[in-house]
């Protein structure tokens, strides 16, 4: 039998009502999904009584929704949050701090939303859909992430008067990388020099180089203080990268000896960014964030329990990792708002059918809504794979386990935003010219994700840094042998789609490790430079792979055996599309059939026809506020609701 001709049996066989199929188990040994058909033993009954519902339930941490997700999506629910045309970009950067004011309002507890990672990432999901992302998720990811988050971690807070961040009196910001000094910031020239007479220190910028760019320092949204990474000097000594808490301003303008000079205009996340320097500001000793990094002693002597200059200044703003869940919940929560809107569309829209007279929605298409459909897979296995990294962060127990956490959660937010970037320019195009104006949702998306790659660490830097840890120290993705003949592995199967990914995996890596043993002896960075393209791969699949266990283990935790049986070819559409570009290595090395990669394009077709009238129900699930989108005038019934309600007179003639 040919995999096409096993495939057709598959599809013909089903015992599921069309357009579902049955797919085969998932790791059922490895990762505890059940049979198809049997619904888990903790889960027997639907816990919505609709498939959107439970769609819903396992893309918003089921029995925790209401406490992660439901204070954020009724906060972009309010009339208040809708997108204001007309504004300066003086205003829209006012508005981001008027928006996190309202935000503040909401939580009973700032240093609670602090310290937990979840609703940090969460408030970030439903922010990034108010204006495209906007102001807001900037300045909120940098008040209660970066620095209050900080302040939190560090010795001491307890002590701290914070009463004036946690009710928004200031704004607190936060100054780490320099002009010249950007994914290298661990060499920033910044100093704070310790003066043992007054037992405090002098904060100083010694070069134009070392302006802190680009922190939101100006007096735009009123008085702010941040927390500044500096170099501290005792007795002339290096002691490395330390952060300082620095009133920045009052209701007047900067303090003296803080000079900000304003930046011009960002598109994508209307920020007053700034360059902000330092000249000889004094700061009273409690300025040092402690902990056992470094402390001071009454003597002015340094001890740390940390060996090198670099480790103290990773301690110091380990909030960049919550920082990037915080980026990749913006960038699943813009895709997913960009998809719903251009489904919607999609459905909405009509143009000349094949017939005269005949109008015919654009979904109709399969060149529109199978661009659509790729976008809205992914768009699910990022979401999947974001709730189970935050959880594993939210859980981290041990140094060890911590190390691992932190590369998964660099690597997924590097392969998250990238693939963000991409769907919401999906979404803008197939919307045509309406999607350009910004009032219609969507134009704003793709720069604001722009933004989210950079941010927190950009990703080719963190996936490098990723890659040559996964080389030097940890395993492969782990392959499920199977006792079925190749010839007989069909391309509905998802326990042989996903491990034909981890054979690509481990293609990648034993060609990364070969670049870097061939190398050119005796200069490291010509052996990097021969192994980073293999790297770089590796870790791309690697995402993908960690994704589908992710994707797996929801499945798994399905009770309607319908929502089980989409979720399974909305997770096989994501496969098979993974698998695409891999087809000629895996054929190479014996893994993959001339019949499987002749049957590909047939097994993609098919699912994609299954899936299609399911579209309007996955994006449903993504649960956006009704109020929301029917304030989108090309979703409205004319579908040009921001043009004047009346025509010219002339127009009836």
């Amino acid at each position: 039998m040919t995999v096409l001709s096993y495939h057709q049996e598959q599809l013909t066989s089903s015992g599921l009502p069309q357009p579902f199929h049955a797919g085969t188990a998932l790791f059922p040994d490895v990762l505890d999904v059940p049979e198809h058909g049997a619904p888990p033993a903790s889960a027997q009954v639907s816990p919505t009584g609709t498939i959107t519902g439970e769609l819903s339930h396992l893309l918003f941490d089921g029995g925790e929704r209401q406490r992660v997700h439901g204070t954020w999506r009724e906060f972009i629910s309010d009339e208040a949050f809708r997108y204001r045309d007309g504004l300066s970009p003086a205003d829209r950067a006012s508005l981001a701090y008027e928006r996190l004011r309202e935000v503040n309002s909401l939580i009973g507890s700032p240093e609670t939303l602090a310290r937990d990672p979840r609703m940090l990432a969460s408030l970030h999901e439903w922010a990034a859909v108010v204006d495209g992302g906007g102001g807001l998720c900037t300045v909120a990811s940098i008040h209660y992430n970066l620095f209050l988050g900080s302040l939190l971690d560090h010795e001491g807070s307890e002590k701290r008067d914070l009463s004036d961040f946690t009710s928004m009196r200031r704004t607190g910001t936060f100054l780490c990388t320099e002009l010249e000094h950007g994914n290298d910031a661990s060499a920033l020239e910044t100093v704070a020099e310790y003066d043992p007479e007054c037992d405090g220190f002098v904060l100083h910028t010694p070069t134009a180089g070392a302006q802190k760019f680009m922190p939101n320092t100006s007096p735009v949204g009123g008085p702010k203080s941040a927390l500044v990474a500096a170099r501290l000097l005792v007795g002339g000594r290096d002691e490395g990268v330390f952060l300082f808490l620095v009133p920045l301003s009052d209701e007047e303008g900067p303090l003296p000896g803080v000079n900000v000079r304003l930046l011009p205009y960002r598109s994508g996340a209307p920020v007053d960014h700034c360059l902000t320097s330092f000249d000889r500001v004094r700061l009273g000793r409690e300025a040092l964030l402690e902990a056992e990094h470094g402390r001071l002693d009454e003597e002015g002597r340094l001890t740390s329990a940390l060996g090198n200059r670099r480790k103290r200044f990773l301690h110091s703003i380990c909030r960049v990792t919550t920082g990037k869940l915080c980026m990749s919940g913006a960038a699943v929560g813009a895709s997913r708002a960009a998809l719903a809107i251009a489904v919607r569309y999609a459905h909405h829209r009509r143009i000349s059918g094949a017939k005269a007279g005949e109008r015919v929605a654009l979904q109709a298409h399969r060149s529109h809504h199978g661009r659509l459909l790729s976008s809205l897979v992914t768009s699910y296995a990022m979401t999947f794979a974001h709730r189970e990294v935050v959880d594993r962060w939210n859980e981290v127990d041990s140094p060890e386990e911590r190390e691992a956490v932190e590369r998964e959660v660099a690597v997924m937010k590097g392969w998250i935003t990238w693939q963000a970037r991409t769907i919401t320019t999906e979404c803008r195009e197939r919307c045509g010219a309406q999607a350009l104006f910004s009032v219609n949702g969507l134009a704003d998306f793709p720069q604001y994700t722009e933004g989210t790659i950079t941010a927190e660490g950009d990703n080719l830097v963190v996936w490098l840094k990723a890659a040559s840890e996964m080389l030097f120290r940890s395993g492969t993705a782990q392959r499920e042998e199977s006792e079925v003949p190749l010839e007989e592995q069909p391309l509905t199967e998802l326990r042989f789609l996903r491990a034909l990914l981890a054979d690509a995996e481990q293609l990648w890596r034993t060609r990364a490790s070969a670049g870097l043993r061939g190398g050119p002896a005796g200069d490291p960075l010509g052996r990097w430079n021969s192994a980073s393209f293999a790297a770089l791969r590796m870790v791309k699949i690697h995402a993908t792979v960690r994704a589908a266990d992710a994707f797996f283990r929801t499945i798994g935790r399905a009770a309607d055996p319908a929502t089980r049986a989409l979720l399974e070819n909305v997770c096989r559409l994501f496969l098979l599309e993974q698998l695409d570009e891999h087809t000629g290595d895996l054929l190479a090395a014996g893994h993959l059939s001339a019949d499987h990669v002749r049957a590909l394009p047939e097994a993609v077709e098919a699912v994609t026809s299954e899936l299609a009238p399911h579209m309007a129900t996955l994006v449903d699930a993504f649960d956006l506020p009704t109020e929301f989108l029917d304030a989108l005038p090309m979703l409205q019934d004319n579908g040009y609701g921001f043009l004047p309600d009346a025509l010219p007179a002339w127009a009836g003639e």
